[in-house]
């Protein structure tokens, strides 16, 4: 399938992007297309009431730069073995730059989709006559304040990003495509209106989903890559310089180990030092990007987690009942929450946030066998290491807990 769409479809064009500045946010428009295949994905960002005045072109700058990021999206349904870009030209520093994102940031689609093929020759860029020099772009610098923005997720790691930074700084909530758990996170922290809460709504053009049944190459994409690139231009629009994300140290780690392939790559050291020499190279290192998290283990973010009950009944981390804001419990997401949580939080009250004893459930067993590096490969989710895992059911052995697969485990 990979070479026969390639052969079929050989190049994707960025044709191009429009934009409005609006009295509180900005809308924005994609156009991409490849053969008869046309994609023309919408969003919009609404600052609330962090507004500032907006310069447009400095505006075009950072929403062509988003383009990049959200064509990787619809290029994967056909892998075309070029890509044309039409309004600006990328210099050689900048091309290696965005093909080794893709690469990385796909490491998981290709493998899914056993897809063969090496950084030097998936892709390449090509630019239309018309293309300008990408360099004369402006930016400008934000100058640094107290205030940062903190993306929250739903989940426990920005919980406890949110609540350490609130304590010496003015945070200020990112939300992409709010749900259940994300604004009721944002409530408990205080901020009580979507006036209080910069948010993105984000589509994906149905047209995608159309080729997704139609057989089409499909799979997973970089999305914390996709939300830094949002995250700047929230960054621009509201005048505030430090981004703090809530990727930990395990995200550092491989899915399938020994191997490049990384469900977390963007949210890896790695993305995070290529980004921040990005935006210093080619945005005036107009913006602070980091992850708070990052020297944290998953134990001691569950830990601390732990300190702020108030959330127990709302943080969300299973992506399969993310639609209807539940735990699943049939994930090895909600396995793995399970299990870093235990140490620190009792029972009873486990029961009270998942329903059920995920260590006493028979069915994840397979799930349980991945995560503790029985298998060559993670899960393919948002999970710690191996190592964190093992420790966290030490810990729950030496608590005299009990279930099914804590006694799988003692006998292992």
């Amino acid at each position: 399938m990979f070479a026969t769409l390639r052969k079929k479809y050989t190049q994707f064009h960025y044709v191009n992007f429009e934009f409005e500045v609006k009295e509180n946010g900005i809308f924005m428009q994609f156009f991409f297309q490849t053969n008869e295949l046309v994609f023309e994905p919408k969003m919009t960002l609404k600052l609330g009431k962090y507004a500032q005045p907006m310069n447009p072109e400095e505006v075009r700058g950072l929403v062509f730069n988003i383009g990049l990021i959200e064509l990787i999206s619809y290029w994967k349904a056909t892998c075309s073995p070029k890509i044309v870009i039409h309004n600006y030209t990328l210099d050689k520093k900048q091309q290696s730059w965005w093909k080794k994102l893709y690469y990385k940031g796909l490491s998981e689609f290709f493998y899914q989709n056993e897809i063969k093929c090496y950084l030097n020759n998936f892709v390449r860029f090509s630019f239309a006559e018309e293309a300008k020099p990408y360099s004369n772009l402006p930016f400008k610098e934000i100058i640094n304040s107290k205030r940062v923005i903190v993306p929250i997720g739903g989940g426990k790691d920005s919980v406890v990003t949110l609540e350490e930074l609130r304590q010496k700084r003015e945070v200020i909530p990112f939300i992409i495509n709010p749900r259940g758990a994300t604004l009721d996170c944002a409530r408990i922290a205080g901020f009580n209106t979507l006036d209080d809460i910069v948010i993105l709504e984000r589509e994906i053009d149905a047209n995608l989903l159309t080729c997704n049944k139609q057989g089409f190459l499909n799979g997973h994409t970089p999305f914390s890559a996709m939300l830094a690139f949002h995250a700047l231009l929230a960054s621009y629009g509201t005048g505030i310089r430090s981004i703090a994300l809530s990727n930990e140290a395990s995200a550092n780690e491989a899915t399938i180990l020994g191997t490049e392939v990384n469900h977390q790559y963007s949210k890896s050291l790695e993305f995070e030092l290529d980004f921040q020499e990005y935006i210093c190279d080619y945005m005036n290192d107009c913006s602070y990007y980091y992850s708070h998290l990052r020297s944290f283990s998953e134990l001691q973010i569950a830990e601390q987690f732990a300190q702020y009950p108030q959330y127990f009944p709302v943080f969300r981390s299973c992506n399969a009942g993310s639609k209807e804001n539940v735990w699943c419990c049939n994930c090895p997401k909600c396995l793995f929450a399970y299990i870093i949580l235990a140490p620190f939080i009792d029972k009873n009250t486990r029961l009270q946030i998942f329903g059920e004893d995920l260590l006493n459930k028979p069915e994840m067993e397979r799930f349980f066998y991945q995560l503790i590096g029985k298998t060559p490969t993670k899960p393919f989710e948002c999970v710690g290491t191996v190592e964190e895992v093992v420790a966290a059911l030490k810990m729950l052995v030496n608590q005299k807990e009990k279930g099914y697969l804590l006694e799988v485990f003692n006998t292992l």
